[in-house]
């Protein structure tokens, strides 16, 4: 953990534990991580910097007159957690395996909403597995937060994309949200070149500079009413709108009941007389359809596009090839 992720746990549980109003001096004084030599000056603009990122974790800090501090217990937290000790532990394992896993983007984010939970709460004592993903961990974790702090902070970024064929071009977006699904992070912002809101895969994401220009100023506002999850699609349901195809999938009856959930609400799903089902679904990636039915499968099989037929024929075709 570094020193200032160290002080800002230390300053959030401080403003936790007390019942009186207190003011910077004492705070410069009984909270580890503020050196005793650092000037007034020196130590209010650490302080500020400090008290600005537990208010964007969520920790309502009020002043008063006086300029003493008072952490707003009833805004910050939302109810009373009383944990069982069955309870703190799977909170361990939970948090330590993220904390530990070089993909995961919110680490600073977890540790201070750790500390809303619990003082007692060790999150550094074991190893972590981490994601299932082809992309390199480390490297998607911290564009996902480089991505989020803009989000967060309304500033537009520059970027190169590599699309579904494969071709590379800039672009400027502003980041509306980020989340994960089948393993991946995606980005949905608006590309102000096209004027349109699109979803990005954030490991196909190059070069990223965020704008500095006025970094105490928002560039832009999410539409009102946005909501992420409204993006959230399945993994053969990303890809630029030019490759738009209509899949239909065939599960046999022993498998026919596993439709509805798989399909998460996309397409439409009809019933044969013997106990088949038949899905027709919207798709942009034919490779993408065929490794989710081969990840899916016993029990269903392409019907159409051929063309996805044979992306899923020589895929196994290559398999046998290199393992026989």
């Amino acid at each position: 953990m570094s020193e200032a992720v160290e002080r800002l746990l230390n300053l959030a549980l401080y403003l936790a534990d007390a019942r009186e109003p207190v003011t910077a001096a004492r705070i410069h004084t009984e909270v580890a991580g503020y050196p005793a030599d650092q000037d007034e000056a020196a130590f209010l603009r650490m302080f500020e910097r400090d008290k600005e990122q537990l208010r964007g974790a969520g920790f309502i800090i009020t002043g008063d007159e006086s300029g003493a501090y008072t952490l707003d217990r009833s805004r910050t937290f939302a109810a009373p957690i009383d944990l069982t000790a069955e309870e703190a532990a799977a909170v361990r394992a939970a948090s330590t395996a993220m904390l530990a896993d070089p993909s995961f983007p919110y680490p600073d984010e977890l540790r201070l909403a750790l500390a809303k939970i619990s003082s007692g709460v060790d999150t550094d004592a074991l190893p972590a597995a981490a994601r299932l993903a082809d992309e390199d961990p480390s490297r998607q974790g911290a564009i996902v937060a480089e991505l989020s702090s803009a989000a967060l902070r309304g500033k537009r970024l520059t970027c190169a994309y590599t699309n579904s064929y494969g071709r590379s071009a800039p672009h400027q977006l502003e980041p509306y949200g980020l989340f994960l699904h089948d393993g991946r992070w995606y980005l949905v912002g608006r590309d102000t070149a096209l004027d349109e809101v699109r979803t990005y895969t954030v490991a196909r994401i190059e070069d990223l500079s965020v704008d500095g220009s006025r970094p105490a100023t928002r560039d832009f506002e999410r539409p009102e009413g946005f909501d992420v999850r409204r993006f959230v699609r399945l993994p053969f349901q990303y890809g630029a709108p030019e490759a738009e195809f209509v899949a239909e999938l065939r599960f046999d009856s022993a498998s026919a009941w596993r439709a509805v959930a798989l399909s998460d609400g996309q397409g439409e799903i009809s019933e044969t007389n013997d106990g088949e089902a038949f899905w027709r679904v919207k798709a942009f990636s034919e490779s993408r359809l065929a490794r989710f039915v081969l990840e899916n499968g016993p029990g269903i099989r392409i019907i159409s596009p051929e063309s996805a037929t044979t992306v899923l024929r020589e895929g196994l075709e290559e398999v046998v090839r290199l393992h026989g």
